[in-house]
Order: C-alpha cells, then structure tokens, then sequence
C-alpha cells in the first residue's frame, strides 16, 4: 500500500516541479498589489472620489432667459431699424448667476475633500486587511509544506520496515499481528497525508485567489522555508501610540467625525438663502427703447428654516464620536492582546527548546536501524514514532504560531 502511495506523492510531485511557481514574500506582494481586482476597484472608488473634489470647486452655469416677439395685431414682427432710427419688434434677453451665500461653496469643497480622504483612507484598509490574509497564506503553506515532507520521510521510513517485514514474515520470523501493526501505521500516516493534501489546497486557492492566478495546474511554492526568526518589537506603548496616528480603520472613524463636523456646518449654511442675479436687457419694453436692469431673487426662509437637517447633523456628530471612542478602545485592546501572543510565542521559542527537537530528530534517524537490531521493540518503536510525528508537527505549528502573532500585532499597529 505504501508503495503505491509513494508512487502517487512522485507522480504528484514531478507535475507540482512542472507547473510549480516559487515566490518569495515580497515577490508575491508585488503580484498582488499589480493585479489585484478588489486594490484596483478601490483605486477607481479614491478616483472618482478625487473628481468629484474637483468638481465642487467649480462654480454653477449661468442660465440664459429671452423672450422674442413673434406677432402683433395679427401680423408677424419684422425685426428692423425704422427710418427715425428706432428699432421695430420688442425682445428680452436676461443672464441669471446663482450666488451661493454663507461660504456654501468652500463648505461643499470641503466636504468633497474629506470624502476623498475617506476614500483614501478604506484603500488602505482593503489593502492592509487582504495583506494580513496574504501573509497567513503564505506562511500557512510554509508550514503545510513542512509537514509534508516530514510525513513523506516517515513514509519511507515505514516503506523499509514493511518491505523487510513482509519478508521476515514470510520467513515465518515475525508474527502477522506485528506486520499488521504496522500496515494500521502506514493506513494512518497516508490518511493524515491525504488530509494535509486537502488543507494545502484550500490554502493554495486563498492565495492564488488573491494573486488573481487562475491556471489550475499552478503551485504557488514559498521560496523560504517557515523559521522562527522573530525579535520581539518596541515596548506596547510605543506601538499603542504609533497605531492611533497609522491604523486606517481607526483614522477612518476620526475622519468621519471630521465629515460630520463639517456637513453640520454646511447644514447650519443652508439656512442662509442663496441669491440670484439677472442682468437683463429688454428693447421696446413698455417705457423705455432699450431698457437695462437687474433682477435679483431669493427666497425667503419662512416655513423651511432646515432644522431637522441641522439636529440630525448634530446627533450623527455624537453618534461618531462614541463610535471612535469605542474603535480606540478596541485598537488598544488588540494591540495588547496581540503583543501578549507574540511575547508569549517568542518565550515558547527558546533555546532548550530548539535543542530538543535537534537531538530527538537525530535520535529519530536511528530508532529504525535500533528495532532492526532488535534493540527496542515494536511498541517502543511504534510509541517513538508516533511522539516523533506528533512532536515535529507541534514545533512547526509552534514556528507559524510565531509568524502569525508577529503578522497580527503589525496588522493593528502599521497601515
């Protein structure tokens, strides 16, 4: 049985080193930054925000009004100069020029350019957040890879004992029940192969995902193995103090307040009515041969003062501001907590214990040769295999348990 899985991992490997693609951290990072859909549709969202900033500062079109006599007395108007130098026909011409009043307009550029700084500021925290989910990917697939190959050297281990087994057996040396024994081990370390096979799929998909890859057959392979090279960063308030002036989602909250803050204002302007200004001309007009005025409207505030405008504007002022308070409340929490995690991961990653797993993989290696020499026994070296196996497995959940505390205290801290 274990030969034919092995063959299968060959198969599988020689098509994995054809389509395989190996990358670095920072390699992949470049990818994703030039490909990805979701950075490139928040990209268009930041310009569109910053065309509408220019957009505002723009000031409102004139409007044109005219009004041509076409007939009087049941005949049509010939526009003319009469032979006493007066002009037949009558017509009216007005230019009308919205003024807005109470400084609306640098109120309206105002709130366009913090909408662009909100705008800014969620790119930055799609891109901060897919980031994070990138790192787990890779450093996942690190450790997922790692155990893979030490499954695959256990394999073959167990693939020598069965073979020379089988024979002592058929020799009639050994029992049935020992050979079967270790048939279970091999059942079992194939399924536990089977099992990371499907994880390491699952964690392949999430990052070609994000590298927009879509060819099937492509393995994306970490260029570096998972270690466990990680200094323990400034003291907590540091990075406290450093978050509340970096983290986009916390900057983002301030800037809405800032937002509010400044549509109250515009809404408190709006209780200003805007003016409106019609130089007009009229030729023939009832009075005078070519009259010239100026025509001026606004209206009156006597029902519509916008004061339901201006209490919501206020109540959203207060809305924001609690929740900020609770964002900052929950940023310090988690940089503590994720600075606890990392301390506790770099204090488990000492050196006795790195000693440890040294001399047990060494004493691993010759575990097989000691039951062939019938040194141990088959349990004693069935015991020793399994604790080697589960051992290994802890030291590299261990090491990404260790990358991944790192990652998350910088997720909260930087941008």
């Amino acid at each position: 049985m274990l030969l034919f899985i092995t063959a299968l991992h060959l198969k599988a490997n020689a098509q994995q080193q054809q389509d395989t693609l190996t990358l670095g951290l920072q390699q992949i990072e470049k990818i994703f930054t030039d490909s990805n859909l979701t950075l490139l549709a928040q990209h268009y969202n930041v310009d569109a925000q910053k065309a509408l900033a220019e957009q505002a500062k723009v000031w409102q079109n004139p409007t044109l009004n005219t009004d041509w006599g076409i007939a009087a007395n049941g005949k049509f108007v010939q526009y003319k100069k009469n032979a006493d130098g007066s002009y037949n026909g009558q017509y009216y011409i007005q230019i009308q020029q919205l003024i807005l009043t109470a400084k609306k307009r640098g109120k309206l550029i105002d709130l366009a350019n913090t909408n662009t700084r909100l705008s800014e500021l969620q790119l930055q925290d799609v891109l901060r957040n897919l980031r994070y989910q990138l790192h787990q990917d890779y450093y996942t697939i690190q450790q997922q890879l790692a155990l893979l190959a030490i499954y695959k050297d256990q394999g073959v281990q167990l693939d020598k004992l069965q073979n020379g087994m089988r024979a002592e057996m058929k020799a009639g040396n050994i029992a049935r029940k020992d050979f079967v024994r270790i048939e279970a081990l091999v059942i079992s370390l194939s399924q536990d192969i089977a099992d990371l096979r499907k994880s390491l799929a699952d964690s392949e998909n999430d990052l070609k995902t994000l590298l927009q890859i879509t060819n099937a057959n492509q393995f994306v392979k970490p260029a570096e193995a998972l270690n466990d090279d990680v200094a323990m960063p400034d003291n907590l308030q540091s990075l406290t103090d450093y978050a509340l002036k970096s983290n986009p989602n916390y900057l983002l909250q301030q800037w809405q307040i800032t937002y509010q803050k400044q549509n109250l204002s515009y809404q408190k302007a709006l209780q200003t009515p805007d003016i409106t200004l019609g130089p007009n001309f009229d030729r023939n007009s009832n009075f005078a041969p070519n009259y010239v005025g100026l025509g001026v409207s606004l209206p009156l505030p006597v029902f519509n003062k916008n004061k339901g405008n201006i209490k919501s504007a206020q109540a959203n002022i207060k809305q924001q501001e609690a929740i900020t308070q609770s964002a900052e409340t929950e940023l310090r929490n988690n940089i503590s907590n994720a600075y606890s995690k990392l301390l506790l991961s770099i204090e488990l990653n000492n050196a006795t214990q790195k000693a440890f797993y040294k001399d047990y993989t060494t004493i691993n290696n010759n575990m097989l040769e000691s039951y062939k020499g019938r040194q141990i026994s088959l349990l004693e070296f069935l015991d020793f295999f399994n604790d080697y196996t589960d051992s290994q497995k802890k030291m590299l959940d261990q090491q990404l348990s260790l990358q991944l505390a790192k990652e998350e205290l910088q997720y909260h801290v930087s941008r």
